[in-house]
């Protein structure tokens, strides 16, 4: 059971605790259990069974307990565990599941093991914190690249575009100083896309500025620093987008009367976009789920 339990094999675990209800609460010469084994390997599916209503046992004892060295289940929770997430995109994603997974731990066990003291004098928080200081700089690391990298692409469309919204396609009106296309509807279309991408990468650098001059607490891995950086791709997104849809505009204006050209020429203003979504969707979706969807 306890092997089970560090592998999370919760299909022998089931099976067995149906066979026999007391194996789930089998320890060891430590004095430890199947929950101590799932949170030390961060075993999820193993260690919601104390949630489970169909279990029948010392719940509230297991939240209480402590092993031979008066770890309780939130000192364990604490250590870093064998490896992190290798599912996880960066350090910085790893850090945040390494924060999700000790909160988890902390809100069943009782409250005083917050503050208690194991065999080396140890509060949890204090181990987390020593065991996590690789991770938290190479998180931040990551982050910084990731968002140097964003912040380099967003500040180029937000020159091009800023540009682009005082060289109009053809020109202005020597006589009345007003845009030549400036009653043609697909000039209001062209405007409204350089705003939209202008408005966009310029909100995406800020975020990622953010991110560049963060403090970097162990707590800004959990909200703030996934937070910027997810709103900082959406806006890079819709700032490629309208950024393209301001080129096809202007593309239409100027090349009237020729169709096919301006059907070709459009389409590979798509190209962009389809590069970008499929490489960032992942990180976008893990990101998503991590942080607005998790408990």
């Amino acid at each position: 059971m306890l092997q089970a339990a560090k592998y999370g094999v919760i299909e022998f675990i089931n099976a067995m605790r149906k066979a026999n209800p007391s194996l789930l609460w089998a320890i060891d010469k430590n004095k430890r259990g199947i929950f101590s084994y799932a949170i030390l390997n961060h075993r999820k599916e193993v260690f919601q069974l104390i949630h489970d209503a169909t279990v029948i046992g010392p719940k509230e004892f297991v939240r209480c307990s402590v092993d031979t060295s008066n770890n309780s289940l939130l000192h364990l929770a604490a250590n870093l565990g064998p490896s992190s997430d290798p599912r996880r995109s960066g350090p910085a994603l790893q850090m945040q599941g390494q924060i999700l997974w000790y909160k988890e731990v902390e809100a069943i066990v009782h409250p005083k093991c917050k503050e208690a003291k194991n065999a080396e004098n140890k509060k949890p928080r204090e181990i987390f914190t020593e065991s996590h200081k690789e991770l938290v700089k190479e998180g931040e690391k990551w982050a910084k690249e990731t968002a140097g990298s964003f912040t380099l692409v967003a500040t180029l469309i937000t020159t091009i575009m800023f540009a682009a919204a005082f060289t109009v396609p053809g020109g202005y009106n020597q006589d009345s100083g007003v845009p030549i296309f400036l009653q043609d509807k697909i000039f209001s279309v062209f405007i409204i896309a350089d705003a939209i991408s202008l408005f966009t990468s310029s909100t995406s650098v800020l975020l990622f500025i953010g991110i560049l001059t963060a403090r970097y607490a162990e707590n800004d891995f959990l909200k703030s620093l996934p937070i910027k950086l997810l709103f900082g791709l959406i806006m890079l997104f819709f700032s490629v987008v309208s950024m393209m849809v301001a080129f096809c505009a202007a593309l239409a204006m100027l090349l009237k009367g020729h169709q096919r050209v301006a059907i070709i020429a459009m389409s590979f203003a798509s190209i962009p976009v389809i590069v970008l979504l499929p490489s960032q969707l992942q990180l976008f979706i893990e990101i998503f789920r991590s942080t607005l969807l998790s408990n």
